[in-house]
């Protein structure tokens, strides 16, 4: 399972799962980030806490916690959808 928390810096992946309950899960999702979203890792901080994304053309920070908890893509599955739909 990949996470947003161990996502590279410049890469676009795509949002698979939210884990996680209650309240915590609930602030995830009121920030943007849902099933099927679109995010992009702009920067990590020195110690990996926070990580600064692109999430529907705003800039958001997570805490490392946060981002554990949600599952992502890898960036070659983006790749193929995105050319799959070129194609048709």
């Amino acid at each position: 399972m990949k996470t947003l928390r161990t996502v590279r810096i410049g890469e676009t992946v795509t949002v698979v799962k939210l884990h996680g309950e209650g309240a915590v899960k609930r602030r995830i999702m009121d920030m943007g980030i849902t099933k099927g979203t679109s995010v992009y890792v702009r920067k990590v901080a020195p110690l990996g806490d926070p990580v600064e994304i692109t999430v529907r053309g705003y800039e958001l920070s997570l805490r490392k916690a946060d981002a554990e908890m949600i599952e992502v893509n890898g960036d070659e599955e983006n790749k193929e959808v995105v050319a799959g739909g070129a194609e048709s």
